[in-house]
């Protein structure tokens, strides 16, 4: 009886101690994540205290020495690549999804998800050099002359290119999820009323992992959003409002990124690079919230049970 109580005693032990490790990593990673948007909104303050933060996001001049902080151009340059990336890599994302959960078997889908799961671990300055070496070259020699437009190779349609394959392993994967979780009843069910296996997966299939999937695009969406490094190398680099899509262009963490290292001895201008952070740490925090609500939300509504 002593020796089953000392157990008794250690095991409850050692299950306080864990919940308590745990609940102390979730603070920190709260005060982490607390920490961080205080710190940006407070670095944030001098450019907000010389300028009106409508003429920060709306001015298309970007000119520190002049002290103009013009965001447009790169805002415009956002929107235009996530926008077009997002059009070309959720179609191809959620069909091969749906391949891999539901026609793949054996070695060919362990080796399917592998190399996505491979992919979507690749280091972004990759991704750059794939841009590089192969997109824009592909946007300069051919994809340009179809449409009868001058291009170097380097901007926004390179740029959503690059960010496309970037985001595509994430979208495949969290949907790929999505798919085998759902249960073998529903697809016995749905096939014993006489429905096709092609039917199943786009009428029902994809129906009852709507949530998981829209959160997965949604998730893909934060990720081109805030996509740095590998879009600095071909989008071309010019703080100018775009004709087309191959003209070279800039986006918020381009801009960032191209900009940061050599104005560091200019108060102001880190500071509206650090605002320009700031925008971006609360866009990419709203779309996860939005990716967790609508997966919530979709959840009841679209049962399958």
């Amino acid at each position: 009886m002593a020796v089953t109580s000392l157990r008794s005693g250690r095991r409850l032990l050692l299950d306080s101690a864990t919940k308590a490790l745990f609940q102390l990593l979730t603070w920190v990673c709260i005060a982490i994540f607390v920490g961080l948007a205080l710190v940006l909104t407070q670095q944030s303050l001098p450019v907000l205290a010389e300028n009106n933060v409508a003429d920060i996001l709306f001015s298309g001049t970007w000119d520190p020495e002049a002290g103009q902080f013009g965001f447009l151009p790169a805002i415009v340059g956002t929107l235009i690549t996530m926008s077009v990336s997002m059009i070309l890599v959720v179609p191809i994302a959620v069909l091969a999804s749906v391949y891999i959960a539901e026609y793949a078997r054996g070695s060919i889908r362990t080796l399917l998800s592998s190399s996505v799961d491979i992919l979507a671990a690749v280091p972004s300055v990759i991704f750059g050099l794939f841009g590089l070496l192969i997109v824009a070259p592909l946007v300069d020699e051919v994809i340009a002359p179809l449409f009868g437009a001058g291009s170097t190779g380097l901007g926004l349609l390179t740029a959503s290119l690059v960010i496309a394959v970037m985001t595509l392993p994430i979208i495949m994967s969290l949907s790929v999820e999505s798919l085998v979780a759902l249960p073998d009843s529903l697809r016995e069910t749905v096939l014993s009323l006489g429905e096709t296996r092609s039917g199943m997966a786009i009428r029902i299939l994809l129906r009852a992992a709507g949530p998981g999937i829209l959160s997965a695009i949604l998730l893909g969406l934060g990720r081109a959003f805030e996509a740095s490094i590998a879009v600095a190398m071909v989008i071309g680099g010019k703080n100018l409002i775009p004709d087309s899509l191959f003209d070279a262009g800039q986006t918020l963490p381009t801009l960032i990124v191209n900009t940061f290292g050599e104005m560091m001895s200019l108060p102001e201008t880190r500071s509206a690079l650090l605002f320009a952070a700031l925008v971006l740490f609360v866009v990419v925090t709203a779309f996860n919230l939005l990716a967790s609500f609508a997966r919530n939300r979709l959840e009841r509504h679209w049962r399958y049970q």
